[in-house]
């Protein structure tokens, strides 16, 4: 693989949260899609660390999180001799940035996020400044590569959006035509959106006290069957039409799950599993999920024993990321107007 079938005027920048135990919604959502973009585009891929650190966290256990992620990029496949993989803590560009954008950025416009609304609950006056500030810090984490792409569920595309407005309101407000792109969202596809093996209704998540909520990539075989077999379904059989599967949460799911894993389409699936109880579904789904998974597991076991190997990608991928970034900081401070020493 080389640059040379990539089209060099496209950056994809994309980031994780170092924020505990990864599972399968993060590898069928961010981390299967990262690898194929790598073979397409220049890439950037971030351990957001300053994002991680919008809610409390266990400092003794932070950066063996960071290097947690970086061992999921590579045991799953991305390159990082072609593909920048940093920490955003060590790229000062970020936080910068995010002080500039918030002189520009507008109380409205954050007050419209609804994932604020989600994280902060009824209760928001007791959130950090920074969970409320957090998109902000997305667009500059964007922008500070004037990256073109970026990698998002559909969760996510109202932050995406406020990224644009930003670059459109400093472009207008320097007037600086073009200064900034307008990143464009590449929607992740089937298996973006995993949702809880015990609620359907609720995004898989690291933070969930119920570990068979989700399928860890660390866990092994039995395990990931155990928790399949476990996994919450109505009373009825599988549908056959797609229609059906929208009050059914459930069943919607792991019909997804399937899909991502097999790479078929939903109505391949239901014509597979359509009219039956949910226990051939539920079968199929740990082999499929053992066999993809027991290698990214084996993998990241490997690359976590050599924890000098993991912080030398993060020693790399940040003076590469610092390269693309400090320039661009230049020109934003000339273009405000500051004092240069």
């Amino acid at each position: 693989m080389t640059n040379k079938t990539k089209n060099s005027a496209d950056l994809v920048f994309s980031g994780v949260q170092p924020s505990g135990a990864l599972h399968i919604g993060n590898y069928l959502g961010m981390l299967k899609p990262a690898v194929a973009l790598q073979e397409s585009y220049n890439c950037i891929y971030c351990v957001v660390d300053l994002h991680a650190i919008t809610v409390p966290q266990d400092p003794s256990k932070l950066a063996d999180q960071t290097r947690e992620i970086v061992a999921a990029f590579l045991a799953s496949g991305i390159d990082p001799s072609e593909t920048i993989v940093f920490a955003q803590s060590n790229v000062p560009a970020h936080a910068e940035l995010a002080w500039y954008f918030n002189c520009v950025a507008r109380m409205g416009w954050l007050e419209r996020m609804t994932q604020f609304k989600e994280k902060s609950g009824k209760d928001n006056e007791r959130s950090s400044v920074g969970l409320f500030d957090y998109p902000v810090l997305q667009a500059a984490d964007i922008l500070a590569y004037r990256a073109t792409h970026v990698p998002v569920g559909e969760d996510q595309l109202q932050h995406l959006e406020l990224s644009k407005y930003i670059a459109e309101r400093f472009n207008r407000q320097f007037e600086v035509p073009d200064f900034f792109p307008s990143p464009v969202a590449i929607v992740r596809g089937t298996g973006t959106r995993v949702m809880n093996l015990k609620d359907g209704t609720k995004k898989m998540a690291k933070s969930d006290p119920s570990d068979l909520s989700r399928i860890n990539l660390t866990d092994d075989s039995d395990t990931i069957a155990r928790k399949f077999k476990k996994a919450k379904t109505d009373s009825g059989v599988i549908p056959t039409e797609l229609a059906e599967l929208d009050d059914r949460p459930e069943a919607k799911n792991l019909i997804g799950i399937f899909c991502a894993l097999s790479n078929q389409h939903p109505e391949e699936a239901l014509r597979m599993f359509g009219g039956q109880g949910f226990s051939v579904l539920k079968g199929t789904l740990a082999e499929l999920a053992v066999e993809e998974l027991a290698p990214i597991s084996a993998n990241m076991r490997q690359y976590l024993s050599d924890q000098q190997g993991i912080d030398q990608v993060l020693r790399e991928g940040g003076e590469r990321a610092r390269a693309i970034s400090e320039p661009i900081m230049r020109d934003v401070r000339e273009v405000i107007g500051f004092w240069k020493p």
